[in-house]
């Protein structure tokens, strides 16, 4: 593990009430975790569970009904410029070219371009896009799009990077390209990341630490801290290690299923 042992996200007894006409539903019930600067750490669990609630809580795209979701110590209560978030589909504008779409949180915040446009021009090179910058969404496949959302999160330097099934929709070669793709680029930007999926392997192969959720309603059912070397091959996926842990989060999924892999 990478990580700093200073906290960056900090989750305490957070709980999320949705109302309905037969009663609130409980999303989210009493969860607490934390992660450390610099970690990587995956959620799964099965659909329904609130991981995507947990999400849009710490983005500050939902209040929590109680408990608290903090940031470096500082309470999350709205959208927040030191966050980046990639969702499962890029959500790029197809109007924008792919250095513009990458520019559009700087575009936002009128960070301005002249300072950012070479970061902006390194990432992409960073993520094997240099060269279509000047490009449009259309004109890429569905993995490259992705870079370019990826790419776009990260381009203001935020303090925490979510990411909500971002390779999802993918075909299974794309994911586990993208995968290797996002290990390298964690590895160089050294950025704290949630990233939530349905798939055990992907949540092994990626996290330092795995995130079990329980049924609706979600609480952390499991920590597993994942003992493998980085950088990480496919390989890994082979050996017994790789093995175990997968073994041991799919064993509280047997019997309700809903999980990949």
């Amino acid at each position: 593990m990478r990580a700093t042992g200073v906290d960056a996200i900090t989750i305490e007894a957070l709980s999320k009430q949705y109302p309905s006409r037969g009663g609130a539903v409980t999303a989210l019930d009493r969860i607490s975790f934390q992660v450390t600067e610099g970690e990587f750490v995956a959620v799964v669990g099965p659909s329904g569970c609130g991981k995507s609630t947990l999400l849009k809580i710490l983005a500050g795209l939902l209040p929590t009904s109680s408990g608290e979701a903090r940031l470096r110590g500082t309470p999350i209560a709205g959208p927040r410029r030191d966050i980046g978030v990639v969702f499962q589909s890029p959500v790029l504008f197809p109007w924008r070219s792919v250095l513009d779409n990458v520019l559009l949180p700087v575009d936002v915040q009128r960070l301005g371009r002249d300072r950012y446009e070479k970061v902006a021009m390194d990432l992409l090179t960073l993520v094997g896009l240099n060269g279509f910058e000047h490009r449009y969404p259309w004109e890429l496949s569905g993995g490259m799009q992705q870079r370019v959302a990826i790419t776009r999160a990260l381009v203001h330097d935020p303090a925490m990077l979510l990411m909500d099934e971002p390779f999802g929709a993918l075909d299974a070669m794309t994911r586990e390209h993208m995968n290797l793709e996002l290990q390298r680029i964690w590895l160089e930007k050294k950025k704290t990341i949630l990233f939530i999926t349905h798939s055990i392997p992907e949540a092994v192969f990626l996290g330092d630490r795995v995130l079990v959720m329980t049924p609706r309603p979600g609480r952390i059912l499991e920590d597993v801290f994942v003992d493998l070397p980085r950088p990480r091959s496919l390989e890994v996926m082979n050996t017994p290690e790789f093995g175990r842990y997968a073994r041991e989060i799919r064993g509280h999924f047997s019997v309700q299923g809903g999980l990949d892999g």
